[in-house]
């Protein structure tokens, strides 16, 4: 059983950055991709980056490019969300996410197992 744990979410004012981290276990974690997702305050849960099995490729939403970068430690077995230049519309719970599949692709990336998830509020 995939068992994923999310930390590193907090209080920040706009323009800030928080750094997120997902600690993975249950099986190979170098050999599936994985994902960030979050859900904003009564909407529904929405993808936000995607990185390949060797860290080699990342795949982000429009809203974060530029601004979020998402990496991992195979030797680790965890994943990171760098967040930089924060806005009050990044404000949701962030969700670190693993799929079925290892053969799933990071631009059409979908979440089969999630994390508890951590609040993330940036204030104006």
């Amino acid at each position: 059983q995939v068992h994923l744990v999310e930390s590193g979410g907090g209080l920040v004012q706009a323009g800030g950055s928080l750094r997120l981290a997902c600690a993975a276990s249950g099986r190979p974690f170098s050999t599936y991709p994985m994902g960030w997702f979050r859900q904003p305050p009564g909407k529904e849960r929405e993808f936000v980056a995607s990185i390949s099995r060797s860290g080699d490729n990342t795949y982000y939403a429009a809203s974060v490019k530029g601004r979020f970068t998402i990496s991992r430690d195979n030797a680790k077995n965890t994943l990171d969300l760098q967040m930089n230049i924060l806005k009050p519309e990044d404000t949701a719970v962030y969700y670190c996410a693993a799929p079925l599949s290892r053969f799933e692709s990071i631009d059409n990336f979908e979440g089969r197992y999630w994390g508890q998830g951590t609040q993330v509020t940036v204030s104006s």
